[in-house]
């Protein structure tokens, strides 16, 4: 008897390495070499029904077949594929990878094997590749022509209009009834040609400009229409039951099927499925116990021989591997002695292993042509139609940060250019997403290189734009959030941009703009100049820290002309703020933008004459920087009293939103201004958080400066002032810091009515991987010290995250599930009422997460009961402690929800909780205060992995995120880059970079250079991004005494 047993754990279902493995290879062992000696000729049917003749080893493996066969058509997603053929028992059979070709074909020069799909994905989308959904097309093709793929006839003359599109073009009544009577798509299809001339005249119709879809989008479309039929990618076998009835079974990714005729009767969930065997002619499926089911334990069918139900155990096998393990499984030990079962293992790439190789560039984009076809389509560094389709649910990514192409959608239409350092040739190229009317929401993004997101029906249409910078670049498909988001100059107001790498296997999104930040010729500093301006400027470190002075004082005046004058204009043209709420808001910032005003005039004027730009430095020593403080901070202590309003002006205004549909209305489209950086609430902070900056960088000039030097006595003098004003804000900040996360965070959730109430703390967001019934399924979860709520995203109108439960920490225990779930990095929370269990990403993450959950819960407990319930629009959960794996959140309950999530107002997409969601990590509490204490502005100069020059910038950190400028004197960033997940370090050796002061930021295959001017300047460029790339492990939560009361 062959079977698969698995451990008696979750982690066979799961997906993970960890779980029983089926490969007859041992750990880190690879394929054999290919043998050498006699070659064998061997024939393969291609799914354009011609036949290629393949020379091979006579004792190679299948492998080796079967990558000849897709090294010819330079397919690079071939793991989809597979060789089938008639064994000598007339059995279809697939060709195994592992085992020599003579020993499965006793004469393979006599034997045909047929070149097709082996998995269906459930998602089209998910293939990167044009020239695989065109080979995916051509099987749905020979499916309907075989009667495999049966479905009603509207559907069926639906499909056959997107492949006669797809050949021969716009309708042409003539060609087309020519062309139908030639080609036979369906058996009967005379009665169906009406009803397809008909389809296919309103492919050109629904278009603009009355054309219609290329090749690429017909297949995509013929994809779309053909994943929702019953029979899509099923192969029947047939059996019977216990009863002796005539079934037939069925396998796809989802797990087994059931058929009668043609009509699906049953399904068995790989989460149901404990074992998978067979014992001569029966196949035998054992369950897991469930006490809602009325299945027995183990079910048994019957098929025709052993041969037969040997092949089918043997698919499952492969569809169970492929689709659920991250990775090829390792493999059981053998045995030394007695062997029990077959010895077939499946090998080679997962679909996650595919999707992640496709998305970091593993491939080159080859030419390649339509037998079928009179319209000449060949693969292009255009956005492929999957991306364009994406882009509904996901950012995209650049296959290289030299040569990317940056996306946005920008006012409902679509533009694509690429962009090159210093090109400056025209290259429009226009094209329509299959799907249309679709586009991010909230902020408009445009990407460089990779990553995610959720989406909001808006009619798109492509228009031509002006001459353009523009280069040779090419998309590929990721799972995170977009590397770099780059707003072009003029133009429309657009939402600001993201720049960042990855954030989900299929999303992407199309329409590039370009901008003068990669462009311009100007924005390159040669070598010779950087040299020539250091030697002229001093080199003194308490130059340089008088100098992050004047470039975080830059920024802040800029922050605060956020509030004064761009806040300030909007709600007055809208007429929408209460004459009382205006006056408390502007009459505490305005004397505060005037005196900083002052405030950096001074500071500038001391940097001139400490730089010798004047001749006054003859009349006195002006290299120093106290003086200029000490002063101004006791100036400032006058402004105390604005400061301490500042609290109230904060939940005045959330106050004011709350009860004001026409200032919600006009707040959150000032969010969505490009001058609105972020959140608006983060900026009414900002002059508390700017005191912090103060004293941090008077630290640092007292501890350089020895007793002795003349500016250490207002040095030291400024930093006890600024201390004092410190303290005495302290308090104030923290709650007003966790009332703005809290409200920020609200913004990013639906299905809950008050998360901001008295006491409540938030301590941690991320993304962790949660066990439901479908298995492992990326969620996100928000940590306060009362509750822990887990979400997800779904296809909705907004960026926001549907709250699907809560578990109350009072109560709650903790316990590591590794071993009993076969899963890495998991545990198991057992609420009260519900248990879940969850992995995260690395050992590290797992960690932080138990820490801060074991800190809530104990807060919880010293609490005076539990905290009720405050889900405003999700029923409450009754599932029981011991059944956390019987927990379905299927896609019906997103997508049930979508209707009401579709009437939710646009969101901005690229805030800390959608970075965290693409970079599959978390960020505590306490990392925001960290960031809010890092804060850095100031010139750098940057270079891509692969470019010669490097580009001066105007750089602002803050927020966890390097925000991109031509100049300091810009109102807008022109690009940002998230930094959470990636790595810095220095460049090495065999970079060849040859600079000082240069450090390296690096995720996956996204690689900048960035180069300071001091190594003063360096160094604290480094500790602030450090502290952005390499979070805080420990949380600091207040205790139930300090608990914050609004």
């Amino acid at each position: 008897m062959g079977e698969v047993e698995q451990r008696p754990t979750a982690g066979s279902r799961l997906g993970v390495q960890e779980n029983a493995g089926i490969s007859t290879l041992e750990h880190g062992q690879k394929l054999p070499a290919t043998p050498t000696g006699k070659l064998t000729s061997i024939k393969v049917q291609m799914l354009d029904d011609t036949q290629e003749s393949f020379e091979v080893p006579q004792r190679a493996p299948g492998k080796v077949l079967l990558d000849a066969v897709c090294s010819h058509l330079n397919l690079v997603e071939g793991d989809y594929f597979g060789l089938e053929f008639l064994d000598h028992k007339k059995i279809t059979v697939w060709l195994d990878l592992l085992k020599p070709i003579v020993k499965q074909i006793r004469r393979p020069k006599h034997v045909v094997l047929k070149f097709v799909v082996k998995f269906f994905p459930p998602d089209h989308a998910q293939l990167q590749e044009e020239l695989t959904r065109y080979l995916f097309a051509l099987q749905v093709k020979q499916d309907l022509e075989k009667g495999r793929l049966t479905c009603n006839d509207t559907s069926a003359a639906l499909l056959i209009s997107h492949i006669v599109q797809s050949e021969i073009g716009d309708f042409d009544e003539t060609i087309d009834r020519e062309h139908l009577a030639k080609n036979k798509y369906i058996p009967q299809q005379e009665a169906l040609e009406d009803k397809i001339m008909e389809f296919h005249r309103n492919h050109m119709q629904v278009l603009l400009n009355y054309h219609g879809h290329t090749p690429a989008e017909s297949d995509f479309q013929l994809l779309e229409i053909a994943r929702r039929l019953e029979m899509y990618g099923i192969r029947l076998h047939p059996a019977k039951d216990r009863e002796g009835t005539k079934i037939n079974l069925a396998v796809a990714h989802t797990g087994i099927l059931v058929f009668q005729g043609h009509t699906k009767i049953n399904a068995f969930n790989w989460a149901k499925v404990r074992k998978l065997s067979f014992k001569r002619k029966r196949f035998l499926i054992k369950l897991r116990p469930d006490v809602n089911s009325s299945f027995q334990d183990t079910l048994e069918f019957l098929m025709a021989n052993r041969d037969f139900c040997k092949a089918f155990w043997k698919i499952c096998v492969e569809h169970h591997a492929f689709f659920r393990l991250f990775e090829e499984p390792k493999p059981k030990p053998k045995p030394v002695i007695f062997t029990r079962g077959s010895s077939f293992r499946f090998s080679g790439r997962t679909q996650k292993q595919v999707l992640d190789y496709v998305k970091e560039g593993g491939h080159k984009k080859v030419q390649f042509e339509r037998k079928h076809s009179k319209i000449h389509s060949v693969r292009s560094l255009t956005a492929k139609p999957s991306e364009q389709r994406s882009e509904n649910s996901s950012f995209t990514y650049g296959d290289d940060p030299d040569s990317p192409v940056v996306q946005s959608c920008w006012q409902g239409k679509e533009l694509k250019v690429s962009v090159e350092d210093g090109g400056q040739r025209a290259s429009p190229s226009l094209k329509k997403s299959p799907k249309e009317g679709r586009r991010l929401d909230g902020a408009v993004i445009a990407t460089m290189e990779e990553e995610e997101e959720v989406v909001k029906d808006r009619p798109q249409h492509s228009r031509p734009q002006a001459q353009q910078p523009s280069t040779a670049g090419s998309l590929a498909g990721s799972p995170h959030l977009s590397e770099l988001s780059i707003n072009s100059q003029g133009g429309p107001p657009m939402a600001h941009v993201t720049l960042s790498p990855n954030l989900s296997p299929d999303n992407r999104q199309a329409s590039p703009l370009v901008s003068p930040l990669l462009n311009e010729q100007t924005g390159i500093r040669t070598d010779d100049e950087e040299e020539v301006r250091r030697k002229r400027f001093p080199t003194d470190k308490a130059y340089f820290i008088a100098k992050e002075v004047s470039t975080t004082e830059r920024t802040y005046l800029k922050d605060l002309e956020v509030i004064t004058s761009w806040f300030q204009s909007s709600v007055s043209k809208d007429d929408c703020l209460p004459e009382t709420l205006k006056n408390l808001i502007f009459s505490n910032f305005e004397p505060l933008h005037k005196f900083h005003t002052t405030f950096l005039k001074e500071i500038e004027q001391r940097l001139a004459l400490w730089e010798g730009r004047s001749n006054a430095h003859l009349k006195g020593d002006y290299q120093r920087i106290g003086d200029v403080m000490l002063k101004n901070i006791q100036s400032m202590k006058q402004l105390t009293i604005h400061l301490r309003k500042h609290s109230e002006v904060l939940v005045e205004l959330e106050n004011g939103i709350k009860n004001s549909r026409k200032l919600e209305t006009s707040c959150r489209d000032f969010e969505m201004q490009k001058v609105c950086y972020l959140p608006l609430n983060t900026f009414l902070l900002r002059p508390l958080h700017r005191l912090m900056h103060y004293k941090q960088i008077m630290e640092r000039l007292c501890k350089h400066y020895p007793p002795n030097h003349l500016d250490f006595r207002d040095s030291r003098a400024a930093l006890a002032e600024i201390s004092e004003m410190v303290a005495q804000l302290h308090s104030s900040m923290l709650k007003m810091e966790n009332f703005q996360k809290l409200h920020e965070l609200k913004k990013d959730l639906i299905g809950i009515d008050n998360l901001v109430i008295p006491g409540r703390e938030f301590i941690r967001l991320g993304s962790l991987s949660k066990l439901s019934g479908k298995g492992l399924q990326q969620r996100m979860f928000f940590l306060f010290n009362d509750v822990l709520l887990y979400t997800s995203r779904g296809l909705t109108a907004s960026n926001q995250f549907k709250v699907h439960g809560q578990l109350p920490l009072y109560g709650m225990m903790i316990e590591d599930s590794e071993e009993e779930w076969g899963v890495p990095h998991c545990f198991t929370l057992r609420g009260q009422h519900q248990s879940i269990v969850v992995a995260a990403s690395s050992r590290s993450e797992m960690d932080k997460w138990i820490e801060d959950i074991q800190m809530a819960i104990d807060l919880a407990e010293k609490c005076n009961g539990p905290t009720p319930e405050f889900l405003g629009s999700s029923p409450p959960d009754t599932k029981s402690p011991e059944e956390p794996t019987v927990d379905q959140e299927s896609e019906d309950d997103l997508n049930a929800s979508r209707t009401s999530l579709e009437r939710q107002a646009p969101h901005r997409g690229n805030t800390t909780v959608h970075v965290c969601w693409h970079r599959n990590t978390s960020v505590s509490m306490v990392d925001f205060s960290i960031a809010v204490e890092n804060q850095l502005s100031g010139n750098l100069l940057r270079k891509f992995k692969n470019s010669n020059g490097w580009q001066k910038l105007w750089v602002v950190f803050t927020n966890f995120c390097m925000f991109f400028y031509k100049s300091h004197q810009d109102n807008h960033p022109l690009a940002s880059l998230p930094l959470l997940g990636y790595s810095l370090t220095i460049p090495s050796e065999s970079e060849n970079i040859h600079k000082d002061y240069v450090f390296k930021l690096h995720f996956k295959s996204h690689v900048y250079y960035f180069r300071a001017e001091s190594e003063y300047t360096f160094e604290r460029w480094m500790e602030v991004i450090r502290s952005a790339t390499s979070p805080a492990s420990r949380i600091r939560v207040l205790s139930h005494e300090e608990s914050h009361v609004y």
